[in-house]
């Protein structure tokens, strides 16, 4: 997680050519927890389960992440700074997300996690070493919180491009020549989920792991139901940390949307997308940069379909900020780049797609046939 300290003296304008049109309306969402069970320092890694280890390594290293560890049945992915790995993959036989871990601030929050939700702390095979507690969030999703006994060391960067910007010109008689090479990837940034149960899910999250939102996402016409997407950060009291480490949206579907990691800049995301592209890898939406968050963004299909952002310069809150609020649309997703794709969005039919909106349509959840088509209208507009 990206920290930054904040001058408390400085005047905060939250809703004002900052993060979100508005504020919210009396009654809204507070958009955290008045006491929660702990306060998550920041998302650890992601778990998934593939087949085929060795296609899932030459994918990680043509995208940018480092080795921190491989075994014959798990692959664990790593960044340059210092911490912990950004991913582990784990042998299994379909393709699947398994969930995020979370990290714990200290090692007593996982036994007061553990008191209050009735789980136990065991001991993980992480390469540095550590314990967690696993939980099910609303969704049925497993949720792990983690303590690392150790982390891992520093990795050499990417070198940056020395920029001239009007007449600050600090390159001369130098040419650019940005490599052609993977985006070397920094740190996990944040995985977005689906969920059918927003509203529960969101207040889980704010009430047990303490995470607070920084922008909420609304239908048109429907705001006096409640919003339906949510970008979250991890709460550091005055340290400013990332836009969102969480971001949540009501939908058919059940688990991961994409996942996102943070590179040296545009440059890398540029070259790096053209190592990609040579490589035979398929571009789901780039290059641009988002309106929540601010980050420049690139998104890429891994050989599973699983959809992976290189982003950089992304927006820094403390807890100080309240949550903005601004309707939900395609075209809101970006303030420059291409528009939005299909593929980015979900929104390509398949028999598959079909299946799962009738079953959440059928299904006690918040998807009603009111909010399926204000989600559609939202994405095409």
């Amino acid at each position: 997680m990206s920290r930054t300290p904040i001058d408390q003296a400085a005047p905060q304008t939250p809703h004002q050519d900052l993060h979100s049109e508005q504020g919210p309306l009396r009654g809204e969402h507070p958009g955290r927890s008045r006491n929660p069970v702990i306060k998550a320092a920041d998302l650890a890694w992601l778990e998934f389960e593939k087949p085929d280890l060795n296609r899932a390594e030459a994918f990680a290293r043509d995208f940018g992440f480092a080795i921190a560890a491989r075994t014959e049945d798990e692959l664990w992915l790593r960044g340059t700074f210092a911490g912990s790995p950004c991913m582990v993959i784990r042998r299994g036989r379909v393709s699947r997300f398994i969930g995020p871990a979370f990290r714990a601030a200290e090692r007593a929050d996982l036994d007061r996690l553990a008191r209050a939700t009735g789980s136990t702390v065991r001991d993980i095979g992480v390469p540095a070493g550590g314990q967690s507690v696993a939980l099910l969030d609303p969704s049925g999703l497993p949720v792990r919180v983690v303590h690392c006994a150790e982390h891992l060391a520093a990795l050499p960067e990417q070198e940056t491009m020395l920029l001239n910007f009007g007449t600050g010109h600090r390159r001369t008689n130098v040419t650019q020549r940005p490599p052609r090479e993977p985006s070397r990837i920094q740190r996990l940034g944040h995985v977005v989920l689906e969920t059918r149960v927003f509203s529960r899910a969101l207040d889980w999250y704010l009430d047990t792991l303490g995470l607070i939102v920084s922008d909420f996402l609304f239908l048109d016409g429907q705001r006096d139901r409640g919003p339906t997407m949510a970008f979250i950060r991890c709460d550091q009291g005055s340290v400013a940390v990332d836009h969102h480490t969480l971001a949540l949206h009501l939908g058919p579907g059940t688990g991961y949307v994409h996942s996102a990691y943070q590179v040296t800049d545009l440059d890398a995301i540029g070259a790096g997308g053209e190592y990609l592209a040579e490589r035979g890898y398929r571009r789901s939406w780039g290059i641009g940069r988002h309106i929540q968050g601010s980050q420049l963004f690139d998104y890429w299909r891994d050989p599973d379909h699983f959809m992976l952002e290189h982003f950089a310069d992304g927006d820094l809150f403390s807890c100080d900020l309240e949550p903005g609020w601004a309707p939900m649309s395609g075209s809101g997703l970006a303030q420059w780049g291409p528009p939005v794709t299909r593929d980015f969005l979900g929104a390509s039919p398949s028999p598959a797609k079909l299946r799962e909106v009738l079953a959440a349509l059928r299904g006690d959840n918040e998807l009603d046939p009111a909010r399926l088509l204000g989600l559609m209208k939202a994405m095409s507009s």
